[in-house]
């Protein structure tokens, strides 16, 4: 592992998507959920000595593993492209694949040791899954012998360093609490920053000149715009810009995500941003049918049930939001659980100024529906209730959970600081649990006003096979943790009641609409006083698995239903 070195070389060693083998067989997993407190750990646990593992020894058959997940070809209809824009996906899938390596060595480290002994393709496989050896959707698990616990600052931070060292040093210099660094040791032992764009110098210059070689073939002069100012970003570390410049795009067909943007991989403090892409085509018909609601944000913000400190800021009304299709993920977002929705830039100060685009990716979402929500609800949602479980209710629950990241509030109630600073490791899981409870909030105010044709009944069943679908994530993913607080909270709540002679639920409307309120209320004061030390006792208190959830969550293992989706992907799926 390197110390203070800066990672150089350009080596691409990520999966080769495209050739990833149809996985037809839903074998039984364990499912392997936990309450898994990560505030309590006091160091960064260290980084396995490859040399300690046996690689090809794992704690179940690697083809069982890989049943966990579905495969699912992200196509699109690029008959809309122009040759220019055709010629830009190669370009942007190779950038892509820089961020890839990029969020390798964040995650995990070099892959290439961990790889060079490993035999099983199947297994092989799944490590490109998980972008290392701890399995994602069963809390991190180690599935290699040897790896011991997967750190909980990933590979950002020293394998010893402790929280207070890191806070000492911290108070000291900003820079190491910066999104865009990495943490190491210096010659005399003391903690130092290295900007993203210096530690992983050759591979930020190559992704930079690959959106500068894509820039000059986009048309659309928004596109354009973005992608110069984001290959400046990546050579700089300054991405507010270019942040701008992508919520000014408006008429693009193609669109890319690309860069440092989320901190779920740092479970230790939540500071630091993981590389990642997506490629995407724009739905121009569906995104004109979507565009009107982020123009209701101001109004949903001054219905918030909440007092008026708790909702003070304005949402911005420049939002955006559409309807792509998927054509290449790649890091962060391509680990383990996939996104089927998009909420940023995450920059408290372009949302303030500008507010958010939500990108909804429907060819992903859709894969999701009707591979995964559909049989669980046929599993555990009571039997005249499923025909409630509708894919127009999945698309707007998910929809409006993005647009509900623009609710609520960025900056403390007290004036000193982000909500995201002070919430620190929590932050990630406690602001997706907001979305969540706000999103099904802004769907029973819009049905009510006559802004939304949707049936009140179909969202919250919805809703209700969607929490286990989620929570099947495991407790090391931030929407895993939220959609195993909000169950639990809803249970008490008297949202949902369990028949015991079907083991199904069955959602109660009237209790279910209180405890939307309920929840949406204590997230947001959480939110809004940033006192850690509630809301470490609010996920103690809720963040927690009974057994009688276990063995229904075991019968989805047992029925054989995946998880979560596996991708082929890239200019051969597409066939350009």
């Amino acid at each position: 592992m390197p110390a203070i070195v800066p990672v150089a070389g350009i080596v691409m060693h990520g999966p080769s998507h495209s050739s990833l083998r149809l996985m037809p067989r839903l074998l039984p997993v364990a499912a392997l959920l936990g309450a898994l407190l990560f505030s309590a750990c006091e160091a960064n646990q260290p980084m396995p000595d490859d040399a300690d593992m046996v690689v090809d020894s794992v704690a179940a058959d690697a083809s069982t593993l890989l049943d966990k997940y579905t495969t699912f070809r992200l196509e699109a209809d690029l008959s809309t492209l122009s040759e220019s824009e055709r010629e830009m996906i190669p370009l942007l899938v190779e950038a892509s694949q820089v961020m890839d390596s990029i969020f390798w060595h964040q995650a995990y480290g070099g892959q290439d040791t961990l790889l060079a002994a490993v035999t099983d393709p199947d297994l092989r496989q799944f490590i490109h899954i998980n972008y290392g050896p701890w399995d994602r959707l069963a809390d991190n698990q180690p599935f290699v012998e040897g790896v011991g616990p997967k750190p909980l600052g990933a590979n950002y931070y020293p394998a010893d360093m402790t929280k207070a060292e890191f806070e000492a040093a911290a108070a000291e210099n900003e820079a190491l609490e910066s999104l865009y660094t990495m943490v190491r040791r210096d010659d005399a032992g003391a903690l130092t920053a290295i900007p993203y764009h210096e530690y992983f110098a050759d591979r930020m210059r190559r992704a930079s000149d690959l959106l500068a070689q894509a820039a000059e073939l986009a048309e659309e002069p928004g596109l354009k715009e973005y992608l110069t100012l984001r290959s400046e970003a990546l050579v700089t570390s300054d991405y507010l810009e270019s942040d701008m410049a992508w919520m000014d795009m408006k008429d693009n067909t193609i669109d890319v995500v690309i860069g440092p943007i989320e901190t779920y991989e740092d479970r230790l403090f939540g500071y630091k941003a993981a590389a990642e892409s997506y490629i995407l085509i724009k739905d121009k018909a569906w995104s004109q049918r979507l565009d009107r609601y982020a123009a209701l944000l101001p109004g949903l913000q001054e219905g918030l049930p909440v007092p008026p400190a708790y909702k003070q800021e304005t949402p911005g009304r420049d939002s955006d939001l559409g309807a792509y299709d998927a054509i290449y993920y790649a890091g962060d977002c391509n680990a383990g659980s996939k996104t089927i929705a998009i909420n940023l830039p995450n920059d408290e100060r372009v949302q303030l100024e500008k507010g958010t685009r939500r990108l909804q990716l429907k060819n992903a979402m859709r894969a999701k529906f009707d591979e995964i929500l559909v049989p669980i609800a046929g599993e555990l949602i009571a039997e005249e209730q499923r025909g409630d479980i509708t894919f127009d209710a999945f698309f707007g629950n998910t929809m409006f959970h993005e647009v509900a990241h623009g609710l609520g509030i960025k900056n403390l109630v007290s004036g000193e600081g982000t909500v995201r600073e002070a919430l620190r490791d929590h932050a990630s899981a406690i602001e997706e649990g907001k979305a969540d409870v706000l999103g099904l909030y802004m769907v029973t105010e819009l049905i009510d006003q006559g802004e939304w044709d949707g049936d009140l009944d179909a969202h919250y069943a919805t809703f209700l096979a969607s929490i286990f679908r989620s929570i099947r994530f495991g407790t090391a993913s931030a929407h895993g943790r939220a959609n195993l607080i909000r169950f639990n909270f809803f249970k008490e709540q008297g949202a949902f009641t369990r028949d015991e002679a079907t083991g199904t639920y069955r959602v109660n409307p009237d209790q279910m609409q209180a405890a939307v309120d309920a929840l949406s209320e204590k997230i947001l004061t959480l939110q809004g006083d940033g006192d850690y030390e509630a809301v470490q006792a609010f996920v103690d208190q809720y963040q927690r698995m009974d057994p009688q959830l276990q063995a229904d969550l075991d019968r989805l293992e047992a029925a054989g239903i995946p998880v979560d989706i596996v991708f082929e992907q890239g200019p051969s799926v597409l066939s350009l």
